[in-house]
């Protein structure tokens, strides 16, 4: 779990910077590395959203762990 925490932390920090770049300066790096919007840039969408969702899941579960680890 702690990988897939990492590795959705990476893909997360990566889709920030580039919401950043595109409010700052209005530049898409995703869409200007895969050369428009397309597979390859939708591919990256869908990452960034499934580690969203994860993170979100995986920090309920570890709240949910911590609350009931006092019970027995």
């Amino acid at each position: 779990m702690i990988i897939a925490n990492i590795i959705s932390f990476i893909i997360l920090a990566i889709g920030g910077l580039n919401w950043g770049l595109v409010g700052i300066f209005n530049f898409n790096l995703v869409d200007w590395i895969f050369g428009g919007y397309n597979a390859g840039s939708i591919i990256v969408y869908v990452l960034v959203l499934l580690a969203t969702i994860w993170l979100i899941i995986s920090a309920f579960m570890r709240k949910s762990i911590i609350m009931n680890s006092g019970r027995e």
